[in-house]
């Protein structure tokens, strides 16, 4: 059977494969093989500028060469080399052979070929791949969708700023609020998290089989390996790799900093399950409308059913993506004596772990896109629900040191059905000055918000 997005095993390359098109180039094997070759190039080409009599510097042509095999890599070239691999049944020394391939032609590059790979081991090379995989991914996808829902929910939180909305406390009714304050709440969350993400610094380690240089100094014992490494991982791109510089592993880099992220990123995912299940919520409510799109349908049997799709697949996708992550900064970071192969195969679902996050941002930023607030939803839940304002009515009480204030209170409301009329009664028999009484009468559960309006704007450049 050949291969379509039907036939995919993974949903994230059959059903939503569109969706993430801007991540499969970056985080597949193509991806992978792809920023292989760039390490490999890099370390050639700065290898040739260390002063050897061996190596030579190359002229500017031959760089120009070298460079062009990691901007021009192709879907082409990954095919290539894996067919190299069911021969070495070994995926780095395969993108060795495959660079060394392209010599052919050139001798000073011939002459020069086995300088390729020269002193590495190969998770000299996969290591700092991962990161510049990681690298690219976060810059380009993550945090891109992230921005994106944190400047819509911004714009909300300004839009909906004055708008009240009755709170809900262990599910009961509780002091009002509005809805701009409730989605600052969240956007400002999101900030910090994000803040997080990026804040990460990724690292490389370019040191040898077991981090030690052995190899490295046997061949020049007297030149400065450690300087030299730091140099590669450091140089921005395309001389060097743009990364931090890791001077203490074993033979594979610790992980730790992927760990970091990746729970960063888990910690983002949290929050945002959070919101997609309140707004569910809100939706179920009625406060929130979902704009129809012609032709969808809702529910098989149910003609007048609009489901709240989006933010169900979200919290879904989001579920899987946090599994991921939390086993991957897990497990990643253990590696027995100075190295095993457990994060190999691991290692290779950190695209799967970002995709799921990707497409829930995408559907959250679907669903919010759908939203349509319902004013009078809102307004008439305000205006069943008198008992709030029970709040304020004792904390002025209190304040002009009304006895047992709290408890009368308790005594007119709890568990009742409070009416604007009890509660005026009420009012107008509290030994209290008359202007306050006068600010009491004309409080509303809808007027009852406090700063909620206020925070809600200074949320927006938060």
């Amino acid at each position: 059977m050949s291969f379509s997005t039907v036939s995919a095993l993974s949903p994230l390359d059959g059903r939503y494969a569109a969706k993430l098109s801007a991540l499969r180039p970056l985080m597949s094997e193509q991806g992978y093989m792809h920023r292989r070759v760039q390490v490999e190039v890099a370390w050639f080409i700065a290898l040739s500028d260390c002063g050897f009599p061996e190596f030579k510097p190359l002229t500017g042509g031959a760089r120009k060469y070298l460079l062009g095999l990691v901007t021009n890599f192709s879907e082409a070239d990954a095919v290539a080399i894996k067919q190299i691999e069911k021969t070495t049944n070994h995926d780095v020394k395969a993108v060795e052979y495959w660079i060394k391939s392209k010599f052919e032609a050139r001798p000073e590059l011939l002459a020069a070929s086995e300088f390729v790979h020269f002193a590495c081991t190969s998770e000299d090379i996969n290591n700092t791949s991962h990161a510049l995989q990681i690298q690219a991914a976060r810059e380009k996808v993550v945090l891109p969708a992230i921005d994106g829902l944190i400047a819509t929910l911004r714009e909300m939180a300004g839009r909906f700023a004055e708008v009240p909305m009755l709170s809900r406390t262990h599910g009961q009714t509780a002091s009002p609020t509005t809805v701009g304050k409730e989605i600052a709440n969240v956007a400002v969350r999101l900030a910090k998290a994000r803040e997080r993400i990026a804040g990460v610094a990724l690292l490389g380690k370019m040191n040898g089989a077991v981090g030690n240089y052995n190899a490295h100094m046997a061949a020049w014992p007297e030149f400065d390996w450690e300087a030299f490494s730091r140099k590669v991982v450091e140089t921005p791109a395309p001389l060097g790799l743009g990364l931090a510089f890791q001077p203490y592993s074993i033979q594979i880099e610790p992980h730790d900093y992927m760990a970091e992220l990746f729970d960063a990123v888990a910690r983002i995912n949290t929050i945002l399950v959070d919101f997609a299940r309140d707004i569910w919520g809100y939706v179920g409510l009625g406060y929130f409308k979902q704009r129809l799109k012609k032709g969808e349908i809702g529910s098989s049997t149910m003609p007048h059913k609009v489901n709240p799709i989006d933010f169900e697949n979200a919290e879904g996708n989001l579920g899987l993506a946090n599994a991921l992550l939390r086993h991957l900064s897990e497990k990643l970071p253990i590696s027995r004596w100075q190295r095993d192969l457990t994060d190999s195969t691991v290692l290779r679902n950190i695209g799967v772990a970002f995709g799921y996050a990707v497409l829930a941002y995408a559907s959250l930023a679907t669903g919010l896109g759908k939203l349509e607030l319902n004013e009078e939803a809102l307004a008439e839940d305000l205006e069943a629900s008198w008992e709030v304002l029970a709040e304020p009515i004792q904390t002025v009480m209190r304040r002009f040191g009304v006895q047992g204030a709290y408890e009368q209170l308790k005594e007119v409301t709890r568990g009742k059905t409070v009416t604007a009329e009890a509660l005026h009664k009420l009012i107008r028999s509290l030994e209290i000055p008359d202007a306050e009484k006068e600010r009491l009468l004309a409080m509303t559960p809808g007027s009852y918000t406090g700063k909620a309006a206020e925070l809600a704007r200074r949320a927006q450049t938060l």
